[in-house]
């Protein structure tokens, strides 16, 4: 029995496509058409694999358009992130494509001999791709993987497959071989289970919970199949009183309503310094308040709906009518997912304050000095991300190096480029993606010696 799914438009609640489920037999067969056509690609001059992969951002840039308003439609994203998301996906494969001819070993002194390292490609990677960025995370992983020499299967999120599907038919356009990049929509526990769970499969790329996280882990295990985790957030922007206050509240809504708040690395713990709290929140408020909410087609739109009914629903679990709101938005009538901004003053150990909402809530909880905001900063079981405001700059360095996270920002909410590592400590993640060392991330290094004395 096939299996469909439907993609529905977040804003409007209509139906876009419906979807045909990928079943294990047919992943078993992308995974040996996947393997045929890697050792084809590997076999090709670094150069050359360069140049293919440049042709596919090109593409990607000629129907930059199409992506972001398809993105619109299955993700309910504002027009201007989804240029950018677009925008994204041709960067990274440039930037990738120029690691393909720079993917060096080392030579390494030794007696008798010579020493050097290759840098092999391990294969068949899978890619498991979330639906709050569809488009850019899944290029984080298939973009370096690919120019490193494998091949990719994505697994797209079962409501937001659209846009990996249309970039996979760019790739063939631009000439990459059939099979190389293909993509399997369908559910996790079906079609991610098998592609997990294949032999043939290298190594796999997971974004998503930290609860399916591990049952990804456990099953990559068995088979000693590398893996990397990049999973969820409940990350600190830590306000203190020597800061530009006036400049830390004007920048604090985007760090938590930027795609509606699903975002692993949005800071919806707001942490400030009691002797400025009660003028962090004055400014705060008309901050948050005017942030647009509204037709995700608009370019004025800065925050659109969440990406589904029953998400909504776990979004509003964490704001109950009693919840001790400082700052409501408003959000529109009618159909759609909509959920207005909101602040709430917590306690640190609120629900709200330790458990990765994903949606526009953020919780704001003073403190009294150094020592506590670090302590409250590190309160939780993730580790991916952060801000802190400051001017001094020693105060910078010390509690950034004090605070457990992967991607931190001094007096700036900039999480993520592509060009610098990415990751998380505890709970949020395994192993760093993007960055220059993202090519060595989906390879084996393989070590040879050659003896150079001469026969006695």
């Amino acid at each position: 029995m096939l299996h469909e799914h439907d993609v529905v438009n977040p804003a409007t609640e209509e139906l876009v496509a419906t979807v045909r489920a990928t079943t294990p037999e047919e992943v078993d067969a992308a995974v040996r058409r996947a393997i045929d056509a890697q050792r084809r690609w590997a076999a090709l001059a670094p150069g050359d694999r360069a140049r293919t992969l440049r042709r596919f951002a090109a593409a990607v840039d000629e129907h930059l358009e199409e992506l972001a308003l398809l993105e619109v439609r299955e993700a309910g994203h504002p027009i201007g992130n989804a240029r950018w998301e677009a925008g994204n996906v041709r960067d990274l494969l440039d930037y990738a494509a120029g690691g393909a001819e720079r993917l060096l070993g080392a030579q390494i002194p030794v007696a008798g001999g010579l020493d050097v390292t290759f840098h092999e490609p391990l294969g068949v990677v899978a890619v498991i791709a979330p639906w709050n960025f569809p488009m850019p995370i899944a290029a984080w992983g298939f973009a370096p993987a690919l120019a490193a020499g494998n091949a990719v299967l994505v697994k797209p999120a079962e409501t937001t497959p659209l846009t990996a599907l249309r970039l996979a038919e760019l790739a063939l356009e631009a000439g990459l071989p059939e099979g190389l990049l293909q993509v399997l929509p369908g559910a996790g526990p079906v079609t991610g289970n098998a592609l997990v769970g294949h032999p043939g499969v290298a190594k796999v790329v997971f974004t998503g919970s930290t609860a399916v996280g591990r049952q990804i882990m456990a099953t990559c295990a068995q088979d000693v199949k590398r893996v990397t985790l990049e999973l969820g957030g409940k990350n600190p922007n830590i306000v203190f009183a020597d800061a530009d206050i006036e400049r830390a509240a004007a920048a604090a809504p985007g760090s938590f309503l930027d795609n509606t708040g699903q975002d692993c690395c949005a800071r919806s713990r707001i942490l400030v310094q009691r002797s400025v709290y009660d003028r962090f929140l004055e400014l705060l408020e008309p901050a948050v308040l005017s942030w647009v909410t509204g037709d995700p087609a608009d370019p004025g739109t800065q925050m659109g709906p969440l990406v589904s009914a029953a998400h909504r629903e776990r979004v509003r679990s964490y704001v109950p009518e009693t919840a001790p709101a400082a700052i409501r938005g408003n959000a529109p009538a009618g159909k759609g997912y909509w959920y207005p901004a909101t602040v709430l003053e917590g306690r640190p150990g609120d629900r709200a304050a330790v458990e990765e909402i994903f949606g526009p809530v953020a919780v704001v909880i003073p403190f009294e000095d150094e020592e506590e905001a670090v302590r409250l900063a590190n309160a939780t079981d993730y580790g991916l991300s952060g801000s802190l405001w400051t001017r001094d700059v020693a105060r910078a360095l010390r509690v950034s190096r004090a605070v457990a996270a992967g991607n931190l920002s001094v007096n700036s909410h900039s999480s993520v480029r592509y060009w610098t590592p990415f990751g998380g400590f505890k709970r949020s993640g395994l192993g760093r993606e993007l960055g220059p060392d993202a090519l060595s991330a989906f390879t084996e290094t393989k070590n040879v010696f050659i003896d150079t004395e001469e026969s006695k």
